[in-house]
């Protein structure tokens, strides 16, 4: 046994209450107390206080509505969440009206304009340099400025940038080299005129947009998901685009279609300005009677993941395939042979139907105008295109107006500072304040030719004229520069005088240069021929009937009711009860052993059948018509069976009957062609009402040749 420890004197004690007198133990109340009762102490037993917890108020549970913002936290959720939508869709994930562009795309392009010297740079350096704007890593950065290249419009790679048939990706940054092309050098940046505001860390100065003179947000196209919205803007062919907006410009009518850089046969009939979708097949040619080639391929799509759509169809039981070849580099070479029985044209269309070969692409054109998503169609992101180009062309010709004009005031300066010698005022002075009010003062009298008055700026520039310059300064070559430069601005004042021409002859002038450097990819077809999948399906389940185990379908090894079958087809099962029904076509399907008929359902096919109850047997024709799948039905009475049921109608039908007493014909034969084709429900025509032992449409063994045989006659 543990033995007590010693109680410590210096280990102050827990509060405890004292404990209350229970009312057997209070005195009565006619007689004194024999001791009277100690009040609570204010101090425990080591002489310490006591400690009271605080009281604090219950907490009350309130439900949370929505419209009703009012705690701290459900603010914070509520402002914290919109400025994050806010955040995806501006600055993450959908493209911009004006210059086309994604952020990261917008910074990439910037990079490649600040360090552009007209020779190639290594990419890992763009990406590490964009990365002073761009806060989301290098892996956004490069996967990008990768994507970009592959367009072809803007930045010309040097090395692996992947392969947009195979899908294989670009190198590593650090073994691929980049570069502005001409069309981006000269259609997407001036510095004059780019609003700017400061990098996320506030160390560099990125644009707000690209003064871009192209329509960026149809040529490039875009795909992007944000916060409750998303966007799928299909690429266009470029010199189309300028052709649609000269068009505009000329108030003439037009019409823009997507253009892949997979290429393709496009079926655009759903593909209304912009919305609704369009249907892209696979070019495929026939190289002989059993060997097809795809040559182009849809967009989103790969020659892997193609040959992969292939391979999952095969296993599926929706094609066949003998072989499958991949020759694909430059350009895509995909060989298919098909088995023996199949023609080149059957496969081509199995193809279509359930593989890759034809995709539906959905168009949604989503993009932020004046920082807010809307969506737009072809033509009104076009309008608004052609509206900026016109817009930035004006401020470009005023810019180079004003340039022009400034510097023929001050050649018209230099001129009259050296040729009327005002440099020789200048010697005598001593300080700089009569240095330039001699300037002043010596071109007063030549007041009238200037262009506008002489500034401060104006004397500080002819002060810095050098003593050489003055001295082999040639007055017809300066008539020449000037005669030259006012004959630039008379035409940049002309062209401003009618901005939209002007528009019109730069767009000519990109279509006659970069026309032929982007021709059209995908062929433009007028519709595509609908192909039923029901019918360009290929037989490849083979479906059976063992009776010992009762099983039925395409994984079941037995010898009854062998037919073959489409993966769309379905099974019509009907059994001696004379019960039927239609299933789906299942690879082991329980049915038991009294199954009489297993085939393909069809609507309009006439079936014959012979049957007994237990007063007598008839014969019917009738076809099943339509049925709920799964569902049983009975195609004859109650408590009957079948003696013979086969589809179509045979031209004779042999009757033996069971032997009886005094039975003097015990075998006969009928014509099923004279009784009409009706319904399952239909009794039919009596055959007999004797028993019969079998109906079949071939003499059975038991058949007497030689025995006097009459027809049955249907009343």
């Amino acid at each position: 046994m543990t033995p007590k420890p010693d109680k410590d004197p210096n280990q102050p004690e827990f509060p405890m209450d004292e404990p209350q007198p229970s009312p057997a133990s209070k005195p009565p109340a006619n007689q004194a107390s024999i001791s009277t009762p100690k009040k609570p102490s204010a101090t425990n037993g080591n002489g310490g206080a006591h400690i009271v917890a605080e009281e604090t108020p219950g907490i009350t549970h309130r439900a949370f509505t929505p419209d009703k913002i009012e705690l701290p936290l459900h603010r914070r959720v509520d402002k914290s969440f919109l400025e994050y939508a806010s955040y995806v869709i501006r600055d993450r994930a959908i493209p911009n009206l004006e210059d086309g562009l994604k952020p990261v795309q917008r910074r990439i392009l910037w990079t490649l304009h600040r360090s552009d010297d007209g020779r190639f740079v290594k990419v890992a350096n763009i990406v590490g340099d964009c990365m002073k704007y761009h806060p989301h890593g290098d892996a956004s950065i490069g996967d990008a400025l990768v994507v970009l290249a592959n367009k072809r419009y803007l930045i010309e790679g040097q090395g692996n940038f992947g392969n947009v048939f195979t899908g294989d990706p670009a190198a590593a940054p650090r073994y691929i080299e980049c570069r502005l092309t001409q069309l981006a050098r000269e259609e997407l940046f001036n510095d004059e005129i780019t609003q700017f505001v400061p990098s996320y860390d506030g160390r560099n100065k990125e644009p707000v947009l690209l003064p871009s003179k192209l329509p960026l947000t149809l040529m490039l196209g875009a795909e992007g998901i944000a916060v409750g919205l998303s966007c799928r803007i299909l690429p266009h062919n470029f010199p189309e685009l300028l052709e649609a907006q000269i068009a505009i410009l000329k108030k003439q009518p037009f019409k823009c279609l997507p253009d892949f850089p997979t290429g393709g046969q496009m079926d655009a009939r759903d593909y209304q300005d912009g919305k609704g979708s369009v249907k892209v097949r696979a070019k495929i040619k026939e190289k002989d009677e059993s060997t097809v080639v795809i040559k182009e391929l849809p967009p989103g799509t790969t020659t892997e993941s193609l040959t992969a759509s292939i391979e999952d169809a095969v296993a599926k039981g929706k094609l066949k395939v003998k072989a499958i070849n991949d020759f694909t580099s430059e350009s895509v070479e995909i060989e298919i042979k098909a088995p023996a029985g199949v023609t080149a044209q059957q496969l081509t269309d199995a193809l279509f139907a359930f593989t890759n070969c034809e995709v539906t692409i959905t168009s949604r054109i989503t993009v932020i105008r004046d920082n807010r998503p809307v969506e737009l169609t072809v033509s009104e992101v076009l309008r608004e295109n052609t509206d900026q180009l016109v817009r930035l062309l004006k401020q470009e010709l005023e810019l180079k107006q004003q340039k022009l004009e400034n510097e023929l005031h001050f050649r018209t300066l230099e001129r009259i500072f050296i040729e009327e010698r005002i440099y020789k005022d200048i010697e005598k002075c001593k300080t700089n304040e009569a240095v330039v009010a001699a300037v002043f003062e010596g071109f007063k009298p030549f007041k009238r030719q200037l262009l506008r008055d002489l500034v401060d700026a104006d004397v500080e520039r002819l002060l810095q004229v050098r003593i050489r310059r003055i001295s082999l300064f040639d007055i017809n070559q300066h008539r020449e520069e000037m005669e030259k430069t006012k004959a630039e601005l008379a035409e940049t004042q002309k062209h401003l005088k009618n901005v939209t021409k002007f528009a019109i002859g730069h767009l000519e002038g990109l279509l006659a240069k970069y026309g032929p450097q982007y021709p059209r990819l995908t062929t433009k077809s007028a519709r595509h021929e609908e192909i039923d999948v029901k019918e360009v399906a290929f037989k490849a389940f083979k479906v059976a009937y063992d009776r010992e185990s009762g099983y039925v379908g395409y994984k079941v090894s037995g010898d009854e009711f062998k037919v073959e079958c489409t993966k769309f087809d379905k099974l019509l099962l009907v059994f001696k009860d004379g019960t039927y029904k239609v299933t789906e076509l299942a690879e082991k399907l329980f049915v038991g052993p009294e199954l009489f008929y297993c085939g393909l359902p069809d609507r309009e096919r006439v079936f014959t059948c012979a049957y007994t109850d237990r007063k007598a047997s008839y014969l019917k024709r009738f076809t099943f018509g339509g049925t709920i799948l799964n569902k049983a039905y009975l195609c004859i009475p109650d408590k009957s069976r079948i003696l013979y049921f086969a589809p179509d109608t045979p031209k004779v039908l042999y009757v033996r009957y069971k032997p009886a007493p005094h039975q003097k014909v015990h075998q006969q034969t009928c014509d099923p062609t004279k009784i009409d084709v009706k319904s399952p429900k239909t009794r039919g025509r009596m055959l007999s009402i004797k028993d019969i032992s079998s109906v079949t449409p071939e003499p059975t063994r038991g058949w007497d040749e030689t025995a006097a045989t009459t027809e049955i006659v249907f009343v």
